[in-house]
């Protein structure tokens, strides 16, 4: 029985598709055996980073320093557009991208250099926006709760995106960021089927558990967003409208969407999912895609790139303009206040240690 056979139980992807990198190549059987499973354990290791902030310029982007913690996500999404950094470790997009996690050990040591830094400067810096900064491990590292206490410590914006009901164990750092305006949340709602979410997106958080943590974080003052992303064409496409009244609801008060990005080997990974779990609807879904970026699955054009173009796109754009207009979810952008920032050489405490 090959490795292919068996649906490992919990994971968004059951085998170790090749990387682009890879010089040999095995051939797996293509095929899953819903009737058996297997358990793959989480690996976890460490790395020490040489920096921790990085600096974008991309105009489809909208923040300018990201800060990521941790490589690989337990989450399992299986569209995840973080897949392929994988191969840069000599690992598969594929399972290993979700049980083989690295975590920065020296995180919360390089924000404080980098605050500490004469010619720092300040610029919201966002969390999550490569792997979820609030997957399981989190929980019991606790990195992304004291990368929140540097921010609120220094008062520097901060802005962050998860799928994670876990964010609300940090409820109380969040209400004293909004006090000072120094923090926004997007909440990602994928789908609100919770059959699809357990194929789609195995270790994440529920659709409806996702809007509570919408509620409690609103509740609190905290000004939250809900990203629809990504929006899968013929699989999720028609709940757009949906979740936004959803989320809308539970006290969101800005959206933003972004279509399926397959870049590099999660062309084939998708497909393959796609395959073995929605059969009937993969070529449709797949056309679909192919009619958005200029026959091919995907573009890595700015400005195409997160939502494609062509008839399809725009009714999707259209869709989602009216939507919110509806509902009301038209605050997109957030201007968080950087007049606060104090820097650490500045403390009293600093300056006595000179003497």
């Amino acid at each position: 029985m090959s490795s292919s056979d068996l649906k490992v139980r919990g994971r968004g992807y059951s085998q170790n598709s090749p990387n682009r990198f890879d010089r040999v190549v095995t051939e797996l059987n293509k095929g899953i055996n819903r009737n058996k499973s297997s358990i793959v354990l989480t690996e976890l290791s460490t790395t020490h980073a040489k920096s921790i902030i990085s600096r974008n310029h991309s105009p489809d982007v909208p923040f300018e320093r990201s800060l990521n913690a941790y490589r690989g996500c337990e989450h399992g999404c299986v569209y995840c557009f973080a897949r392929p950094t994988h191969s840069f470790l000599d690992l598969s997009p594929g399972l290993d991208f979700e049980t083989k996690i690295f975590f920065k050990s020296n995180t919360e040591d390089l924000l404080r250099e980098e605050f500490s830094k004469h010619n720092y400067e300040i610029k919201t810096i966002s969390l999550g926006n490569v792997t979820d900064c609030y997957q399981p491990i989190e929980k019991h590292l606790g990195i992304t709760r004291k990368l929140l206490q540097i921010f609120l410590q220094y008062k520097h914006p901060v802005s962050l995106v998860t799928k994670s009901s876990l964010i609300e164990r940090d409820l109380d750092l969040f209400e004293s960021l909004a006090k000072e305006n120094l923090i926004h949340i997007a909440i990602t709602v994928t789908t609100l089927n919770k059959k699809l979410v357990q194929n789609l997106e195995p270790r994440a958080t529920t659709p409806a558990r996702r809007l509570k943590s919408i509620r409690a974080l609103s509740g609190i003052g905290v000004p939250v967003s809900v990203l629809v992303a990504p929006v899968i064409p013929v699989l999720t496409d028609h709940e757009l409208e949906k979740i936004l009244e959803e989320s809308k609801a539970h006290g969101a008060v800005g959206a933003n969407f972004v279509m399926l990005r397959l870049p590099h080997e999660l062309k084939e990974l998708f497909t393959n999912w796609l395959e073995n779990y929605y059969p009937l609807k993969a070529k449709h879904i797949l056309n679909r895609l192919k009619e958005m970026h200029g026959g091919e699955l995907y573009q890595s054009k700015f400005g195409k790139r997160m939502r494609g173009s062509g008839a399809y796109a725009k009714l999707i754009e259209e869709r989602f303009r009216v939507a919110c207009k509806k509902f009301g979810l038209n605050r997109n952008f957030y201007e968080l206040d950087h007049s606060k920032f104090v820097r650490p050489n500045n403390n009293k405490s600093s300056q006595l240690e000179m003497f």
